[in-house]
């Protein structure tokens, strides 16, 4: 009977998606279809649907998706950007470099990799440009450093980790074996991405030094200037202070993630409306537009991956998983290059929060098996699919840097393929040095 099941369940959700159908719909039908084979009412299948959307900590998803949109209509973005500039000076590569820093600044506001590669990218790519860069070049290290956006902390992906993750509890014998797992909760996930956000950042600089030593790309002529520092930090202060007070409030106890979501709202109508001038009513309405858009695909992505999720829990296809990699090798190291492979592979495929639904409930138990912390792996995952969004065929950002650029998919993808390399050795690095992601949550308590 369960093979059957499973046969039902990924035969059918595979074919829908060779057919072209969207994959909420796959994951739908195939779902349906394997409850109806069960025999089960379909009513189940709503009242699991329900639950998955309307938990509390999932509230933050349209609200940080908003505060982002409005961040930029209220020019928090574009003082960023002017801030990064600043320190670029006249180091090598310099441009390229302010990017990748604007893209970890504008990525503490707005949780999203597509979001922050069309912020930055609208500003950077034509600037850099002017600089003699060449636009594949500024295209693919845009698209790039667009999916720290996913990994600096507040993040929509990690939401929805720790909202998969939550309800499954450690497998007995891991506990016997390993003692007690630390339960996962979406504020240590946002304070523990924050080294591994720097991690993956210093892969991209580096590799982007190296890239415009060899292009000749070098930094502004006048050199490096306090001064101009100085203005850009004066007038950018309140974007400055958006992450601090977005991400302090929650660190300090005064107001949960999902709350935090909405402080950001109200911060980012005050300095737009108030302080900075720049925001107006049809901008607003624009946000609004793009938000319910955005949350209502992602929703329906979620329910329907919890019931394909549940259905694949109740027939033990996790600990099947778990049992034959564990059967394959014990040693640690090369289970986690299968994982990170495995996760590279899908993302290049799949959307990145339909793949955490899907795979979480697969993949958390082979880690707990493995006695690898949850926290630890649901930052691997997320560091993992972000690169996602800079490789072909999905690519979200490759497809949006080159709709601001003007230049191929093809072009992008090709000079991206270096800053792909960097990112992965960076993963590794992560998920191999456990610290790089637990150091703060453990200093934090």
């Amino acid at each position: 009977m369960e093979s059957s099941v499973v046969t039902i369940l990924f035969g059918s959700f595979l074919l829908l998606l060779l057919m072209g159908a969207p994959i909420s719909v796959s994951l739908g039908v195939s779902a349906l279809a394997s409850f109806l084979y069960l025999g089960e009412n379909p009513i189940k299948f709503v009242q699991i649907a329900f639950t998955s959307v309307g938990s509390f900590p999932l509230m933050a998803l349209p609200a940080f998706i908003l505060a982002g949109a409005l961040m930029e209509a209220a020019g928090i973005s574009k003082r960023l950007v002017d801030l990064a500039e600043s320190f670029a000076g006249p180091f090598t590569g310099g441009m390229s470099a302010a990017t990748v820093m604007a893209c970890m600044f504008f990525g503490a506001i707005s949780g999203s990799g597509p979001a922050t590669t069309a912020a930055v990218g609208m500003l950077m790519i034509p600037a850099m440009v002017q600089r003699g860069y060449s636009k594949g070049y500024a295209s693919a290290i845009t698209a790039s450093s667009g999916g720290l956006g996913v990994v600096i902390p507040p993040s929509i992906p990690m939401v929805i980790f720790g909202i998969s993750a939550m309800g499954l509890m450690p497998p007995p014998e891991a506990v016997a074996q390993y003692g007690q797992f630390q339960s996962v909760s979406i504020p240590k996930l946002f304070i523990a991405g924050f080294l591994p956000g720097l991690v993956l950042s210093c892969g991209l600089l580096i590799m982007n030094y190296f890239l415009s030593k060899k292009h000749g790309y070098k930094g502004t002529t006048e050199g490096w200037s306090m001064a101009v520092t100085y203005t850009a930090l004066r007038k950018g202060i309140w974007s400055v202070l958006a992450p601090i007070v977005i991400l302090g409030g929650i660190y300090s106890g005064l107001f949960t993630p999902t709350e935090s979501a909405i402080v950001a709202i109200f911060y980012t109508l005050v300095i737009g409306f108030f302080v900075h001038k720049e925001l107006k009513f049809k901008d607003v309405m624009h946000s609004l537009e793009t938000t319910t858009w955005l949350t209502g695909r992602v929703l329906l992505i979620l329910f329907t991956a919890t019931v394909f999720g549940r259905l694949l829990v109740e027939n033990q296809i996790p600990a099947v998983v778990a049992a034959a990699m564990l059967d394959m090798t014990t040693n640690l190291y090369i289970i986690w290059a299968l994982i990170i492979f495995f996760l590279l592979f899908v993302g290049m495929f799949m959307e990145t929060l339909a793949a955490i639904m899907i795979l979480t409930p697969v993949l958390l138990p082979v880690a707990y098996n493995l006695g690898i912390d949850p926290i630890h792996f649901g930052i691997v995952v997320v560091c993992c699919l972000s690169i996602g969004f800079q490789t072909p065929p999905l690519g979200e950002n490759l497809f949006i840097a080159s709709g601001v650029s003007g230049t191929s998919i093809e072009e992008i993808s090709l000079r991206a393929l270096p800053f792909a390399v960097a990112s992965v050795v960076s993963v590794f690095l992560i998920a191999y040095v456990p610290q790089i992601a637990l150091f703060l949550p453990g200093l934090f308590g």
